[in-house]
């Protein structure tokens, strides 16, 4: 199993769960992060240290947000790794709650 981040994410792109993975398996995008499933070790650690709770396990991810399994197969592949934290997004606190924000991943 895995773990995945999903659409609340997108625009807010918190950085907190980057710097306690043991294996470095955090991608960096434009505007979200994403974790390669491959190296996911499902240690479990980055999952409570999300402000937003964007991390979930494989099979706790909400049917609604299942494309995002896919989104980050992908995306690992193409973005750079990141292994320390970063500054949010300028407007990351206005997005925290918006639903729906797939429409704005930037590739």
């Amino acid at each position: 199993m895995t773990f995945v981040i999903g659409q609340a994410c997108i625009k807010c792109k918190l950085t907190d769960c980057v710097e306690v993975c043991p294996v470095d398996c955090f991608y960096e995008g434009p505007n979200m992060l994403v974790i390669h499933p491959d190296e996911c070790i499902d240690c479990a650690l980055c999952e409570p240290e999300c402000p937003i709770d964007a991390i979930y396990p494989e099979d706790e991810l909400p049917e609604d947000q299942l494309e995002f399994m896919e989104i980050n197969a992908e995306l690992a592949q193409v973005w750079p790794n990141i292994t320390e934290a970063k500054e949010a997004l300028p407007d990351e606190d206005k997005w925290r709650e918006v639903p729906d924000k797939l429409k704005y991943l930037e590739r």
